[in-house]
């Protein structure tokens, strides 16, 4: 056997929900702040999804401010502790790197019922 794959195999996550590029997603992530820790949240939409098998990532994109801010996530992370759906979205992009470019109403993305 592979020893790449027998060593990560006990690493992956198997209770991940579907998630694909469109979605939006709160991904809950552990935060060390000093001795505490505490769980914050970052609700967006996903605009790419990148590589696979343990080094599988999602980039999470939402407007904060008039800003907009786009995080990566590791989906096997031990930090990510949950991720939960919040509305499925209708695309026909594996990327959608075009809503970097969009204000408003123009950025918004379809819901798949």
């Amino acid at each position: 056997m592979d020893l790449m794959k027998v060593l990560t195999d006990s690493q992956v996550k198997s209770e991940l929900p579907a998630i694909n590029v469109g979605d939006t997603v709160r991904v809950h992530v552990l935060i060390k702040e000093g001795t505490r820790e505490r769980v914050q949240v970052f609700e967006g939409t996903v605009i790419a999804r990148k590589h696979g098998g343990i080094n599988e990532t999602i980039t999470v994109r939402r407007v904060s401010y008039g800003v907009g801010v786009e995080k990566i996530f590791p989906l096997h992370s031990p930090h990510v502790s949950k991720i939960e759906t919040v509305r499925k979205g209708k695309v026909r992009r594996a990327k959608l790197y075009y809503l970097r470019y969009r204000l408003g109403k123009a950025a918004r993305v379809k819901q798949d019922i």
